[in-house]
């Protein structure tokens, strides 16, 4: 069915008044149920779900995935089944709309856990308590709520701006429940079996679930005497290193360094290939170029003129160098700078993102009649009153918590509110949040008050990062819901039901992942960054606030050089976007990212990427099974191989930390 929707005429001349009262008339459902308890509930345990499996992939990547077409799709099969099988209603259009917005709110709750609040661990040592963390990270998220509210009228009544992501969920709503509903159970199905796929193999990768299935299970340790499971080794090339070794066959180097050591290796992570296939082909190859150049062709240079080394710690520990030590002591500059640059460049040069902004329209007939929509949209009075509470409350969780000083966390509220509308008509007009870029803004601002204490810098940061985040994918979510005809007053507050889902699931496995307590119960911040975990947001984080700090003359001149040259050519790349519209191949912010990304994770993303790619090529006529698999399936596969892989991963922590530690 047809969405009902305005003229580009209509949205031109009618006041705000006529377009609410005929979306009041025409599109509004106000006796159809929506925040129910079991969509609640379904959003809270989907949401939760979301943000394990986001805070599992960004530890690993530094990226998000929303998915919440993905939420769409599994609410609409599961009830659809429950219906089936006379357990319960069929969900309606806007239960569903509001199942998502929950999910999708906890999935990016993740966000200030992988990049700012783990850059503060890391680089000042200390661990944040748990609450701490929770109260800090609902403090600022509920007020991106509150802070979306007065935007909401302008970007979405009135400006009828197009909000793309949101959209597409609302016309894929629309389309499960008015004729492709065979549609959306068969992408369900897709997600399911490549999500079982990928389970089983981290499964049998798990050195936790292999030592709990082998020897608590089987009991193989007793009647065979084995000491160790057998794993399939995740990274693969393992059974090549060990062969070579056993018959003294060669091993790659570059330069006189062994592959291994630049952390060229090459890994069956899965969960890699469903990142590359939502990021794209473009983004992923801009990310193996940029590993290329910095594990390939630089690192082995600089570790031969010596600017990386090994090193000895104060307590006389051997530091040998590797991938982690690669980038930490050189690498990591020319990455951020990359990454800063280029992210700013592609900001300013956007000029309809701050056009928007101050845009005045002209007034036309109309005004002065009843507001129609009061008693369903969330009162203007709500935010006038908590948008200032919420700001004295944010000021003290930073000052007390992290030790902000109280001048400083009050005078970069007006700039977090400012680059929070920044964000939002991003949203609005490409659903692009540049939340990162935006957050160097904060950090550096900060830097001009206070360059010694790391917290002035990431904390506001952060904040600008989680309050825009929030205020942009609120009204993102709201979008599918205004074109169906929802509550908006109900979806904020879904949307912060699912501020805590996501709250409550990330902040525990936070701990659990990245701080596993040691022998002796303690935990430390020199584990968040790992094998396992790279942290890459976090490190670009930490590698801006240590910048700001020691300046550029802590660094090798190598590295100032090489930081030169990487503004230079971010530039380059980012202005080629410009000019060409899009067109340029590459992505500055991209390149630098997959400098602090494991080389073999980069690969698997480009892998992944490169299969979609191809037989999206290969099958590009709608209607066609080719098409309606690698085309239409596309999300729901990547989804699957992500949370199958992911939440199996989870678990095996789990089970190491609780059974085998």
């Amino acid at each position: 069915m047809a969405l009902p929707q305005l003229t580009d005429e209509q949205i031109r001349t009618w006041s705000r008044s006529q377009k609410d009262q005929w979306w009041f008339k025409n599109v509004y459902r106000g006796d159809m149920a929506q925040l129910t308890l079991r969509s609640a509930f379904t959003g809270f345990l989907l949401g939760g779900i979301l943000a394990a499996t986001n805070l599992y992939i960004g530890g690993k990547t530094g990226i998000t995935t929303g998915v919440g077409l993905t939420s769409v799709i599994l609410a609409f099969a599961l009830y659809r089944a429950f219906a089936k099988a006379g357990f319960a209603k069929d969900f309606t259009i806007l239960e569903n709309n509001c199942t998502q917005s929950i999910a999708t709110a906890a999935g990016y709750m993740t966000s200030p856990l992988i990049s700012a609040l783990a850059a503060y661990m890391i680089v000042t040592g200390k661990i944040i308590p748990w609450w701490h963390m929770l109260a800090w990270m609902l403090v600022v998220a509920v007020l991106g709520v509150f802070l979306a509210f007065p935007m909401k009228r302008r970007f979405i009544n009135e400006d009828q701006l197009p909000f793309p992501e949101g959209r597409a969920a609302g016309v894929v709503l629309d389309a499960l429940y008015h004729g492709a509903a065979e549609q959306g159970l068969f992408k369900a199905r897709l997600l399911g079996w490549t999500a079982a796929l990928a389970a089983f193999i981290n499964f049998i990768a798990g050195d936790g679930w292999m030592r709990l299935f082998q020897f608590s299970i089987l009991r193989l340790n007793s009647w065979l005497g084995m000491k160790e499971p057998w794993i399939w080794p995740e990274r693969i090339d393992t059974y090549y290193y060990d062969f070579a070794t056993k018959f003294h066959l060669w091993t790659p180097s570059i330069l006189g360094t062994d592959f291994r050591t630049l952390g060229l290796r090459l890994t069956l992570d899965l969960s890699m290939f469903g990142v590359g296939g939502l990021m794209g082909i473009r983004v992923a190859t801009s990310c193996l170029l940029g590993a290329f150049i910095n594990f390939a062709i630089l690192a082995p240079i600089m570790i031969q003129h010596g600017d990386i080394v090994t090193r000895v710690t104060a307590a006389g520990k051997v530091i040998p160098i590797s991938r982690a030590e690669i980038v930490n002591q050189w690498s990591l500059w020319w990455a951020v700078s990359m990454m800063v640059v280029g992210s700013l460049v592609s900001l300013l040069g956007k000029p309809e993102i701050f056009r928007g902004i101050f845009k005045r329209k002209a007034k036309v007939v109309g005004t002065g009649e009843p507001d129609v929509l009061k008693n369903i949209e969330l009162p203007l009075w709500m935010s006038a009153v908590a948008v200032p509470i919420l700001t004295v409350l944010g000021a003290m969780v930073s000052h007390e918590f992290f030790g902000v000083p109280w001048f400083l966390a009050f005078i970069s509220f007006p700039l977090i509110f400012v680059l929070t509308i920044i964000c939002t008509n991003s949203m609005a007009l490409t659903s692009w949040t540049p939340t990162g870029s935006l957050a160097k803004i904060t950090q550096f601002t900060m830097a001009a008050f206070d360059r010694t204490n790391p917290a002035s810098n990431l904390i506001p940061g952060g904040m600008t990062a989680e309050v825009s985040a929030n205020a942009a994918n609120l009204l993102s979510d709201i979008k599918p819901g205004y074109m169906l005809g929802a509550k908006p007053r109900q979806q904020a507050i879904g949307h912060v039901i699912g501020i805590f889902a996501g709250a409550l699931a990330a902040v525990p496995l936070f701990y659990l992942l990245f701080l596993p307590p040691a022998a002796d119960g303690t935990r430390s911040a020199a584990t968040i960054v790992s094998d396992q975990f790279a942290m890459p947001a976090a490190v670009q984080w930490r590698g801006v606030a240590e910048l700001i700090a020691h300046g550029l003359k802590s660094l090798p001149a190598t590295a100032v050089a090489a930081m030169i040259v990487a503004a230079v050519c971010a530039a380059a790349i980012e202005t080629a976007k410009i000019v060409t519209k899009g067109r340029f191949p590459l992505s500055a912010v991209s390149i630098g990212l997959g400098v602090v990304l494991p080389p073999e994770y980069v690969f698997a993303m480009w892998i992944g990427a490169a299969i979609f790619w191809w037989q999206g090529r290969s099958h590009a006529t709608p209607g066609t099974k080719g098409h309606d698999f690698w085309v239409e399936g596309c999300e729901p596969i990547c989804a699957g191989l992500i949370s199958g892989w992911a939440l199996t991963g989870i678990a095996n922590s789990v089970i190491n930390v609780v059974l085998y530690s």
